[in-house]
């Protein structure tokens, strides 16, 4: 596997190594060793799935402390606009996002260290979406900023007319009004 560091500290691609041959292809999706040696320790405890349409948007999620995860997220089938937006208290990249394109024939993975709100768009007719997490699923913990904020300045590749939300997306503060529980990463 590469990793490919990305302009925010902390966010990274995942390219696997691809055996291709007649009858198809070959790669190893998640190696413990081999993250770790490239990346660093973690301890992946819950694997997620989603399908959704074209136009669905999801997010921007995150867990709030004690129970904030790590997510390495890949898309299976179709095409998403993945996304994570650094909400670390007193980083230099607050608030900003980085954005990357994963797909099931590029088989890209995106890494989305603890502190980063992180959403996806759904650019293909369906896509499934998968994720390895390192913190269970802690509803009481469960939080997330808009992901229709302007001053995030996210092309999400959606017209907004066709952006399919959750009722609870629609109720996350802007990043304005958002009030951080990561401390500094510094």
């Amino acid at each position: 596997m590469q990793v490919i560091k990305t302009a925010i500290e902390g966010l990274l691609i995942i390219e696997p190594r691809i055996f291709k041959d007649a009858r198809g292809y070959f790669f190893e999706s998640f190696s413990q060793r081999e993250f770790e040696e490239k990346v660093g320790p973690i301890n992946f405890v819950q694997d997620n799935e989603s399908m959704s349409q074209y136009g669905v948007m999801r997010g921007l999620h995150f867990q709030r402390p004690p129970f904030t995860q790590s997510k390495l997220v890949r898309c299976v089938k179709g095409a998403v606009l993945d996304v994570a937006v650094d909400i670390r208290k007193g980083s230099p990249t607050y608030g900003q996002h980085v954005a990357v394109e994963l797909t099931e024939e590029n088989h890209l993975q995106f890494f989305v260290p603890r502190g980063f709100a992180h959403g996806f768009s759904v650019l293909t007719e369906t896509a499934v979406f998968q994720y390895k997490c390192d913190n269970f699923y802690a509803p009481q913990a469960d939080d997330g900023i808009s992901i229709l904020d302007d001053s995030l300045g996210i092309d999400w590749r959606i017209p907004t007319a066709k952006a399919i939300l959750s009722e609870k997306d629609t109720k996350h503060p802007l990043l304005k009004d958002f009030e951080t529980p990561f401390k500094d990463p510094l």
